[in-house]
């Protein structure tokens, strides 16, 4: 009980590998003696040193089923616990649901704990069969920056990170159009592997008269001016985990439109105030109100519940609590 693991930190820009090393940081904040490790350097580590990750199956491997060898391997030799980001979901479709099920169901049991980032996530593993043992939820934090509210709005609606189908730009143009607004901004690129499908969604909003500004890749100070700037941010996932763009909408000042499910009902009670959630038939007379009252989209607030200070020290708990 009690001992502190080397904390894993996957190199380059993958979401989870960038969430990775900022909670590692983190905590090392809290406890300086804690220590990083990276995953070439992971032959050198002694057997039976304990260990903290990150999982999702599209940064440990090229399928779900490589991913868990891989993580199996890993815990065979060293006492490892983890933190799962994607839960496997029905929006996984009939074809890769059960392998991710699968895969995760492996982690999990290979684990000496496991953390999600929402209560939402928990509820996820039992009811699609991953893990019924005991898991943790830590909330992914939200930092405030000072500088939030510095921009004129550009009259555009926005939605922020990876784009793949089912993370609500479809709904977010729809809505758009509906409202009257003709301009989109995706703040972010295609995820891996859906570039095409990113090129037929700018053809279907250009249809419905909503041009769209695909920003790419941005730095993070570009894409918090860009984030600020958009007039109405909207959230309107239909494969839910927990957002990591949510978090960043807020950290930027920002009052996001969100379609109402259990993960966001979660947040709004977890932040009071810093989100305008809508059930999904009301987006479009939302977004149409956030055009009219933009100051509606900023929730002024400049100290959340947990901040990165406050994850960092659950995080330093948990793994005190452990049996390593």
């Amino acid at each position: 009980m009690g001992g502190m693991p080397l904390l894993l930190a996957h190199p380059g820009t993958h979401g989870v590998a960038v969430y990775e090393r900022a909670v590692a940081a983190a905590a090392q904040g809290v406890r300086p003696s804690l220590r990083t490790v990276d995953p070439d350097r992971l032959d050198a580590v002694a057997d039976g040193t304990a260990l903290h990750v990150h999982f999702t199956d599209r940064l440990w491997g090229d399928s779900p089923e490589g991913a868990a060898r891989a993580f199996a391997a890993l815990a065979a030799r060293l006492p490892v616990s983890v933190t799962l980001h994607d839960v496997p979901q029905a929006s996984d479709g009939e074809r890769n649901l059960p392998r991710r099920r699968a895969a995760y169901a492996s982690v999990a049991a290979a684990a000496r704990g496991v953390v999600v980032n929402s209560e939402h996530e928990r509820a996820l593993l039992v009811e699609e069969d991953v893990w019924s043992g005991r898991v943790t939820s830590i909330p992914l934090p939200v930092a405030v920056h000072a500088e939030a509210r510095d921009a004129t709005p550009d009259g555009s609606v926005g939605v922020l990170g990876f784009f793949y189908p089912g993370k609500g730009h479809d709904e977010a143009a729809q809505a758009a159009a509906a409202a009257g607004a003709t301009r989109m901004t995706v703040l972010g690129r295609a995820s891996e592997g859906h570039a095409a499908d990113l090129e037929a969604f700018v053809r279907r909003a250009g249809d419905l008269g909503v041009d769209v500004d695909v920003t790419g890749w941005l730095d993070d100070d570009e894409i918090a001016r860009r984030g600020r700037a958009v007039s109405v941010p909207i959230i309107a996932h239909r494969h839910v985990s927990a957002s990591g763009s949510l978090a960043s909408w807020i950290g930027w000042g920002r009052r996001p439109v969100a379609v109402r499910n259990r993960y966001i009902d979660e947040m709004a009670a977890l932040r009071p105030g810093t989100l305008l959630t809508v059930d999904e038939p009301d987006l479009a007379l939302a977004v149409r109100d956030a055009l009219d009252r933009p100051e509606h989209t900023w929730h002024g607030q400049t100290r959340l519940p947990m901040s990165w200070p406050e994850v960092a020290e659950a995080y330093v708990h948990w793994w005190e609590g452990l049996t390593w």
